[in-house]
């Protein structure tokens, strides 16, 4: 069995969640069968603290921030995965992305 598909996770201020959903399914993201555009959306806050060093979009350096964030997954196929995410950077207003990447195994892999 071949790696085809992947899970992307990734959290993003809630100001910015429909231009970063768009630039995915634009750059096709969350293509399901017939459907596109598709993704599921979480709530919540997001925690950090800037170094020195950091330019926060939100927030002040070595200040810890809290931020409603939505948590945004979808599945691209892997040939299409990097496309995808250079797309969705140039929307997203943090300097350092939380985001995850997970190989999926999908029901067609099943024995």
């Amino acid at each position: 069995m071949k790696l085809q598909k992947v899970q992307i996770v990734l959290t993003v201020p809630k100001t910015h969640t429909k231009k970063v959903l768009t630039a995915i399914g634009n750059a096709g993201g969350g293509i399901i069968g017939n459907y596109s555009h598709c993704s599921f959306t979480l709530n919540g806050i997001g925690r950090f603290k800037p170094n020195k060093d950091a330019t926060p979009f939100i927030g002040k350096s070595e200040k810890l921030e809290e931020v409603k964030e939505d948590m945004i997954q979808f599945r691209c196929n892997l040939k299409d995965a990097r496309k995808i995410i250079t797309a969705l950077k140039k929307v997203h207003p943090y300097e350092e992305l939380a985001m995850d990447i997970h190989p999926l195994l999908m029901e067609e892999d099943l024995p």
